[in-house]
């Protein structure tokens, strides 16, 4: 038995199912589901992240953080939160990064968002020494102020798909053609979430809709509202959707999410306007992942640590830099935004 023998006996007793519901099942069933079984991190898996791409990506998002938490008096305790930590890489370049600064330490309580029993393993090795709590769901965080971050975190949200049809929309649904998954097109209905995306949009334009961002978002931006912090939100996408940007990573290599159902991961990109519509507390410029970086002294960093490298470490070096920085590869495709309490500022690197 898999994943794929499950989703055809369940589409085949009761008919198509939501591309949300499909992505749901594959990253997280229980018994089948991608972050549950694989290891997807690195090289040795599916897929590289930031993190995992150089220390300076953890070191500089510390730093960011560290800021924040000075300009608002140091606040203890307070919670220092990553969501979708993966492997516990970048919270941990965050903890060395800011290992000096007096207090940081000793006011914080590491809270780690994770669904997957697997993944919290190998966050508690890679944190040895340090004493993370683990939630399962956003409204868990305690009323304490909030620094937190989230890495390619939403990406991972499943989404919903609909393409255009006049004045109203046909949903995009997972169904079979004998025992194949295959995509298809359910009947015209009306969604009063996508509104206002008639404005925009044309007959057989497609359209991407998140509604599990929302509730993460309304509950995190209370917390900052009304206890103070700073979040930054990191991934891939931009202001609005538009157009099918679903894909499956495995082996480093696009593949067909419907192939490898439970076996690889599945992402799309996120629509940073319906962050920015929904949260309740100030937010920064959306801004790419590359001038973020800049700002915070990433070149100046890759430089002191470039130093008395061997040349073959050099190389890989110079290579992790570019592919953080340059808008041909992370440095536009990622976009940040930073969450700040009213009356505060953004957190460093970003702006009003």
């Amino acid at each position: 038995m898999s994943l794929h023998d499950l989703l055809v006996a369940q589409i085949a007793a009761n008919g198509p199912i939501r591309l949300s519901d499909f992505m749901a099942d594959c990253l997280l069933h229980p018994e089948f589901g991608y972050y549950t079984t694989q290891e997807p991190f690195g090289a040795s898996g599916d897929f590289v992240t930031a993190p995992e791409v150089s220390q300076m990506f953890g070191e500089l998002i510390g730093l960011s953080l560290v800021q924040a938490w000075i300009d608002q008096g140091s606040p203890s305790p307070f919670a220092l939160v990553e969501f979708g930590p993966g492997r516990g890489t970048l919270m941990a370049d965050i903890l060395r990064a800011t290992k000096g600064v007096s207090g940081f330490h000793q006011a914080a309580q590491i809270i780690l968002l994770e669904a997957s029993p697997k993944l919290r393993a190998l966050q508690g090795e890679t944190l040895q020494g340090y004493t993370p709590a683990w939630i399962d769901a956003v409204d868990q965080l305690p009323a304490l102020p909030i620094f937190a971050v989230a890495n390619e975190f939403f990406d991972a949200l499943p989404i919903r798909q609909f393409v255009r049809d006049g004045s109203g929309w046909r949903e995009r649904q997972v169904g079979l053609d004998n025992d194949t998954l295959v995509f298809g097109l359910g009947p015209v209905s009306t969604q009063p979430a996508l509104a206002h995306r008639l404005e925009d949009t044309k007959d057989g334009d497609l359209v991407e809709e998140c509604s599990a961002t929302a509730p993460i978002i309304n509950t995190l931006g209370l917390r900052i509202k009304h206890h103070g912090g700073v979040a930054l939100i990191i991934d891939y996408g931009d202001w609005r959707s538009l157009g099918d940007t679903l894909q499956a990573i495995k082996d480093h290599e696009h593949v067909s999410p419907l192939d490898h159902a439970g076996q690889c991961d599945i992402t799309a990109h996120v629509d940073f306007e319906a962050i920015a519509n929904t949260v309740p507390c100030p937010y920064s410029r959306v801004t790419p992942q590359g001038v973020f970086l800049e700002r915070l002294g990433i070149t100046q960093r890759a430089q002191a640590l470039a130093q008395n490298m061997p040349e073959d470490a050099l190389h890989a070096h110079i290579a992790a830099h570019r592919r953080l920085t340059h808008p041909d590869e992370m440095g536009n495709l990622f976009k940040v935004i930073g969450l700040y309490p009213e009356g505060g500022s953004p957190p460093a690197g970003l702006e009003k």
